[in-house]
């Protein structure tokens, strides 16, 4: 048993000094990317008045997301690679663990808002405007981020009653909850089980509730009989569908963790998925695909050009 004010240290990269390199420049770019497009689709959302509905509303909180976990992970393991300070302090990976669990939870439940979006838009586009009022997205903002919270609260206290011994390494570049709890001297069966409980609430709760969303669109754009508004109606949900697709994935390679023997540690690869390459594609998928936002880009262009 140790004292917790030795904290631990995070894993290092046995690759080679070249490879680490290459790998930081890559990072920081992704990361640098990630925060400026992000912040441009808050930016646009604010400015342009023809962006201000439900949709962008939902965005602007994914953005945001997206700003934080990302921000959550890459700066320390910027400095793993830069520099080798592998070091981290119990509170400091407490918070890091506690702050990305609960965005992660806050963005399962925002896309599932989001597909819920689609849902009223496109079965019930004359009561769309009324029904999804801005009281009401508020309201769905605000429960989101209370659901993400609370998700995660109760297993965040249960670590503190834990005694922790040696070896002091954790097998992540960031402090997971897997390989903490395996540093634990005390019993960790009760906390593994809340996870599991919590996350399949969370993860397959919202799983469900987006797809039972989509079954109802698909009946809806079967019953419209031009194929081109079929179409038209559906384009509105791609961008969220990827998405869905690619944050979700990450879930699965979590679930293939437990998978013994394998080349592949797939729970670094879900972090991977979930922390730096969903947030960089996200503002490429809403404005490549995305007209509106392209025209708002190009307003923006010309405002800062002509104040120059």
């Amino acid at each position: 048993m140790y004292n917790r004010s030795s904290g631990f240290l995070l894993i290092e990269f046995h690759q080679s000094r070249a490879i680490q390199n290459t790998f930081f420049s890559l990072l920081l770019l992704t990361y640098c990317t990630t925060l400026i497009g992000n912040v441009l689709i808050i930016i646009l959302t604010w400015r342009s008045h023809h962006l201000h509905n439900p949709m962008y509303f939902f965005l602007v909180n994914l953005s945001f997301l997206e700003i934080w976990i990302t921000t959550t992970i890459s700066p320390k393991l910027l400095s793993i690679l830069a520099i080798g300070n592998r070091a981290i302090s119990f509170w400091s990976c407490l918070l890091q663990c506690y702050i990305y669990f609960v965005l992660a939870s806050v963005e399962f439940i925002t896309l599932t808002i989001m597909s819920f979006d689609r849902y009223i838009a496109i079965c019930y586009p004359l009561r769309y405007k009324s029904l999804m009022n801005s009281q009401l997205c508020l309201y769905l903002i605000i429960a989101s981020w209370i659901g993400g919270i609370l998700s995660t609260i109760a297993p965040t206290i249960n670590v503190l009653s834990l005694s922790f011994c040696g070896p002091r390494i954790l097998q992540h570049f960031f402090c997971d909850i897997e390989p903490l709890l395996k540093l634990a001297c005390t019993d960790t069966s009760f906390i593994n089980l809340l996870n599991f409980l919590l996350s399949s609430v969370t993860v397959l709760g919202s799983l469900i509730c987006i797809t039972i969303s989509y079954i109802f669109i698909i009946k809806t754009l079967f019953k419209i009989p031009s194929g081109g508004d079929r179409w038209k109606s559906f384009s509105t949900c791609i961008s969220h569908l990827l998405l869905v697709c690619m944050f979700y994935s990450g879930s699965v390679f979590m679930c293939l963790r437990f998978i013994k023997n394998s080349f592949v540690d797939f729970n670094k690869v879900a972090v991977v998925l979930n922390t730096i390459v969903t947030p960089l594609m996200n503002p490429f998928i809403y404005t490549l695909r995305n007209s509106q936002v392209k025209i708002s880009v190009r307003r923006l262009i010309v405002y800062f050009t002509s104040r120059l």
